[in-house]
């Protein structure tokens, strides 16, 4: 079991980490922060510069951390939170990713949750730090506030259409 934990700890961790990498840098096929910014613009949120760079350190953190296994819930959670606002872009296209839909966002928030019930496995910085097993109750916890921070952040940031626009086809899950 402990690797299979590895495998989606990494996995999951690290294709997060890559999206914030997107966003405020030009490695790994991003456009740099002011790409980032365009994005985020594109796609209706206020904020700009500040908003492209919370997101891409939200997720460069929450990546990083849930591949290492490290403060997992944490992690989870703040995993959950920034692929949940990526998840509302999307939603208007349907599930499926051929339709630019919210099914890559949606796999990453319940990998995220898995992980924060299971907690991370042997081979993580947790159990190097005995700090787990994590409560029950922090884990529920994460899973609460993951995605009503991320909704909370998209009723927040988010700009109304003007009358007449219609919902933009986004280029990549937040």
């Amino acid at each position: 079991m402990d690797a299979g934990f590895l495998i989606l700890r990494l996995v999951v961790g690290l294709l997060i980490a890559g999206h914030g990498v997107q966003k405020v840098s030009f490695h790994l096929g991003g456009r740099g922060l002011s790409g980032g910014t365009e994005e985020f613009r594109g796609d209706g949120f206020r904020g700009g510069r500040l908003t492209a760079l919370t997101a891409g350190a939200s997720q460069i953190g929450a990546g990083l951390f849930l591949a290492g296994g490290l403060l997992t819930p944490v992690a989870a959670m703040a995993a959950m939170g920034v692929m949940t606002v990526a998840g509302t872009v999307k939603w208007p296209m349907g599930l499926w990713v051929q339709n630019d839909g919210y099914e890559y966002p949606l796999v990453l928030v319940v990998a995220s949750a898995a992980l924060a019930l299971t907690g991370p496995g042997r081979w993580s910085a947790d159990h190097a730090l005995a700090v787990t097993p994590w409560p029950v109750w922090i884990s529920v916890t994460a899973l609460v506030i993951g995605p009503a921070s991320g909704l909370l952040t998209r009723v927040v940031l988010h700009r109304a259409a003007p009358a007449g626009e219609g919902t933009r086809r986004s280029r990549s899950a937040h």
